[in-house]
Order: C-alpha cells, then structure tokens, then sequence
C-alpha cells in the first residue's frame, strides 16, 4: 500500500484555488502598472529592477494560473517592482517548464509549477528537465485538496458504495482529468490501488472539459477542485463523495475525507515556486522573502480562507523535501501500476 510521506504543510492543506481568474488578472494588471506600488521591501531590486516573468506551464484560467497571478499582484504591491505571468503551456507543462530550465539564472525567469513537475517524469520515461537538478528552489506558496464527485446517475452515496460499484462493474466506470500526470489523473489512480479496482481514465484537454464531462455525464466520477463544484453540489448536478484533504474542509464541513474509509489516502495540490538553476543566493533568498511575506500577509491568507485554500510561504529547502518525496511517492504508483500517458 502506497503510504504518504510529505511535509507539515501538505498534512494541513485546507482546501483548494481562488477566486475567478478575472480580478485576479485585473488585480495583477493594476498592479504591473504600478497602481498598487508600495514602498520596496526588498533592499535592492532584482535583476537591476527589471519586470520578473513568473511563467505559469498551462493555460490562463486554471489553478496554476490563478495563484500566480495573485501572487505576481501581492508581491509587485509589496516591492514596487513589477511581477507579470507569463502562460507557456503544452505537453502537460513540459514546455514551459523546460523554458525556465534553460532561462539565465539572473531572477527574470521563474515558475510556478505544480503535481506534473515531478510526475511527468516517471509519467513519460523523459523529460527535458530535472525537477530536483535544474532548479533552485523558492518556495511552497500554497496547498489545495480536490473533491470527488459523481454525476447524479451514479447509484452511490458515499465511497464506500462508490468502491463497491466499481468492483461490481470491473473496466465499465470511468473518471475525467485534466490530463494524464494531472492533479485530477493521480488521485484518481491511488484510490484504484487501495482499492484495487479497475476504473477508466478518461483524459480531457484542461479541467474545465474534466468538469463538463463529468457534469454531461458522460464520465461517472473525477477529482475536481472544491471551489468549482460546490456551486454544482449545491445545484444537485453533482453529488460530493469524499475530500482528499486528511481533515475536512471548512467550506464543505458534511463531506468526509477519503482517509475516514481509506485509511492512508491523502492527496494536496501543491504550488511551487522556482528559479532555474544556479541563480544565486543574493537572489533567491530576496525572492523567498518577499513571496513569504506576500503569501502570509493577512489579505492573502483572507482571501485564500474565504475560498478554502491555505496561504503558505517556506523557506527554499522545504521545497526541495516536498519534491523529493512527492517524486518518490508518485514513481511508486506509477511503476506499480504500469500507468502511462494517454
């Protein structure tokens, strides 16, 4: 049985993104315009005060893009020098990822990544980057669970009954993700290890197809963010199975965790920022301070508990532990289970 191994931060994870993509873009846009310029915290710009390109490897409007895009806002208010994104996607973030490995180390260029930095690569055999080895690490800015949901059709009212109606209808149930390596395709795929059952992944082009899917019924269950299916819940378009946070969620408090019926289960979003490697220290180490400071200031960590989601902010070496044992811990499921990329 897989079993997981990661962080504090990731064991207290709360919930998932942020609000609608356009005031954050908005926000994000004032503030590279220097409407919401306050005095500097840090000591001396860097890279000699040029805009520094947060570069997001997947499509605008997803949970990536909305972090990033918050959190170029806060720390743009917060120094006075401008913080943009930067979308680069395809090949499930392959191709901006590689981007910024290859970018100077001189604190232009950095990325926010998630799950697919580490799982691409066991998930594809070869990658053109290093997730340990070509970046300097920054730091965790925030942590995000998923929700499992069922279309309506679906006779089970909790996963209990859920597993049960898998295993009674062996390669005939099917989930949705946003791609595979995606935050919706892994804990989909460590739910059928301990259960040991057969259910069918049905990859989509980004998670708002996984959603429509799923709310179309033409897939029977995914792993969605907590944020866009509540509305769904609400409307009975959806039925809420299980959280995949070891604790339940404030905004959804009668939804019980996946680790109350699968012991071991545990599954967090997580957002990474990174600067490639062989930036030096005189840079990474303005740049943890002030994302630190932008992601425990008490507006951040409002706007991110009103929705859910857990504002963090660490020091650079727990990155490196956290992609460590993520790496790890995916390659084990991945190898066990023979899952390659569709």
């Amino acid at each position: 049985m897989t079993r997981s191994i990661q962080p504090a931060a990731i064991s207290r994870a709360r919930a998932t993104l942020v609000r609608a993509t356009a005031r954050i873009v908005l926000a994000s846009t004032l503030a590279a315009a220097g409407v919401l310029a306050s005095p500097s915290l840090l000591a001396q710009p860097i890279a000699g005060g040029k805009p520094v390109r947060i570069v997001v490897p997947f499509p605008p409007g997803g949970s990536v893009d909305v972090i990033a895009r918050l959190l170029a806002a806060r720390m743009t208010e917060m120094s006075g020098q401008n913080f943009l994104v930067e979308n680069r996607s395809g090949a499930t973030g392959v191709i901006g990822t590689e981007y910024v490995a290859r970018s100077a180390p001189d604190g232009v260029t950095l990325l926010l990544n998630t799950l697919p930095f580490v799982v691409n690569v066991p998930l594809m055999g070869k990658v053109p980057y290093d997730p340990i080895r070509d970046f300097a690490p920054i730091s965790l800015v925030a942590t995000s669970p998923a929700m499992l949901v069922v279309h309506p059709s679906v006779p089970a009212r909790n996963l209990k009954e859920l597993v049960a109606l898998a295993k009674a209808r062996p390669g005939r149930m099917t989930f949705s993700s946003s791609g595979s390596g995606s935050n919706p395709h892994i804990p989909a795929e460590f739910m059928k290890q301990l259960t040991k059952t057969d259910i069918v992944h049905v990859p989509y082009k980004g998670g708002g197809p996984a959603l429509t899917a799923v709310l179309g019924g033409e897939v029977d269950m995914s792993f969605i963010s907590l944020v866009a299916v509540l509305p769904h819940i609400e409307s009975k378009r959806l039925r809420s199975i299980a959280v995949t946070s070891l604790k339940r969620v404030p905004l959804a408090p009668d939804v019980p965790t996946m680790a109350e019926t699968l012991p071991g289960f545990e599954f967090s979003g997580w957002f990474v920022l990174m600067a490639p490697a062989g930036t030096p220290a005189s840079i990474v180490n303005p740049l943890n301070q002030l994302a630190v400071k932008a992601m425990q200031s008490a507006e951040m960590r409002d706007r991110l508990t009103k929705e859910g989601a857990e504002a963090l902010g660490t020091p650079p070496d727990q990155v490196t532990a956290l992609l460590k044992s993520e790496l790890a811990r995916w390659t084990r499921l991945i190898r066990e289970n023979n899952i390659k990329p569709e």
